[in-house]
């Protein structure tokens, strides 16, 4: 006979009801990120319509082992539709053990505006780390940060630029990413719908709700003047990204969403590199909870503060409720419990996992990419991909726990960008 008791019904009802809260969140945000696109595309228009005021930009590029891209990325650099003489490039070399340093000094000696910085020591240091030193050889109050495997379309640091001259109380303007290698196989076209999910709906959608807004690790240009009075890169966070952002915020400053600017990265292919950067990630998320948590309820943005309860509530709570309903329909399935409750909780079901596409296929129109072949993709990535999540929080919560550590350029394996990469970046631009 199977076993029934109101605990579990209540905690049936209690990760229904905290599942669609997360669910109705992220429709929010969608339509939120719909207006911004709207709002962002006409104050570009107007941009373009008035006298741009050109400023000098240091680029900086933290490198580790970037043989196979760095000079790519240079080319990319040099052909930025931005005044030359404005522009310095630095790139980190942070004890790269290929041919990195080779390749940016050979640049170097053809093009002045390339500086090579060899970090000391024969291991790495780590992204944040080489950030902070190369922070220090910088020229100019405006700096870019560009992964080393970036293929910045030619107007990307122009249109961030002009963004920030806008608005006093900026100090960072971050761009968009897109994956270059999404056509590559399951893996990579999973992660091209996430990441355009992600920065149309959390980043957009966020910022035109609540003006809030997360760095990422690469196209975005941030003042010098802030980072120096934010004291640089936290060298112990593993997304350094995330953890600056909350004391950018801190000190009473913004940070703006503008998807106008393009960049082309590289994506992990193997399912084993994701799991790694995934985890890596979440961890990285964790150290940052962990850190802000007694200053929570200090914040002076209320909007910050629920972005931590948001981040929280999806790493923890949603990842809970997920598990129990999971746990609870497979023991329901096999007659092993039964719940007392009531409900059309198979249409509850259907109506959540046709929200969850619709989202998706939205955010997928605007990139122009709404293709049957993505929107399969995006209804097998729900019972698939999205699954996958749970494994590399409780792997990350697991290692935490463990206090595991983390190697300091734990990050993805590059490759040659080939000659149809480069076609679908000239044909999908912005």
């Amino acid at each position: 006979m199977p076993f029934s008791h109101t605990i579990l019904d209540i905690l049936f009802l209690l990760s229904v009801s905290i599942t669609w809260l997360m669910i109705v969140y992220q429709f929010f945000l969608m339509v939120a990120g719909y207006r911004y696109r709207t709002k962002i595309t006409a104050e570009q228009r107007e941009i373009e319509a008035s006298e741009m005021k050109f400023v000098p930009v240091s680029v900086m590029i933290p490198a580790h082992n970037e043989g196979l891209v760095i000079e790519r990325t240079l080319d990319r650099l040099s052909k930025l539709d931005y005044p030359s003489h404005l522009i310095e490039i630095v790139v980190v070399n942070d004890a790269s053990s290929d041919q990195t340093a080779q390749i940016v000094q050979q640049r170097s000696d053809k093009d002045p505006r390339i500086k090579l910085l060899n970090l000391p020591g024969k291991s790495g240091h780590g992204k944040a780390y080489a950030l902070n030193a190369g922070l220090r050889e910088c020229s100019h109050d405006i700096v870019a940060i560009y992964d080393a495997d970036n293929n910045p379309q030619p107007d990307s640091i122009q249109i961030l630029v002009s963004h920030l001259q806008r608005d006093d109380s900026l100090a960072a303007v971050i761009g968009k990413f897109r994956t270059i290698n999404r056509s590559k196989n399951w893996l990579t076209r999973f992660i091209n719908i996430e990441t355009m999910a992600f920065q149309w709906i959390l980043q957009a959608g966020r910022f035109q709700a609540s003006k809030v807004t997360i760095l990422p690790g690469t196209n975005y240009i941030i003042k010098k003047s802030v980072l120096e009075e934010c004291g640089g890169w936290d060298e112990k966070a593993i997304t350094e990204d995330s953890e600056i952002s909350v004391r950018i915020y801190q000190l009473g400053y913004k940070i703006k969403f503008v998807p106008l600017s393009v960049t082309w990265e590289q994506e992990p292919e193997k399912l084993s590199t994701w799991i790694r950067q995934r985890t890596r990630w979440v961890r990285g998320n964790n150290y940052v909870l962990k850190k802000f948590a007694p200053e929570t309820l200090k914040f002076k943005s209320k909007f910050l503060f629920m972005e931590f309860i948001y981040l929280f509530a999806l790493y923890y709570l949603f990842l809970i409720a997920i598990v129990l309903s999971h746990v609870l329909f497979i023991m329901s399935s096999l007659g092993i419990v039964a719940l007392n409750i009531a409900g059309p909780y198979f249409g509850v079901w259907v109506s959540a996992f046709l929200l969850f596409v619709l989202e998706i296929v939205v955010v997928l129109s605007y990139e122009r990419e709404d293709s049957l072949t993505n929107i399969i993709f995006t209804v097998f990535m729900y019972f698939t991909y999205c699954q996958l999540w749970l494994y590399v929080v409780f792997k990350a919560l697991s290692m935490d726990m463990r206090r595991y550590k983390v190697g300091v350029w734990d990050k993805t394996e590059r490759f040659h960008v080939l000659e149809t990469s480069e076609q679908e970046i000239s044909r999908f631009g912005k």
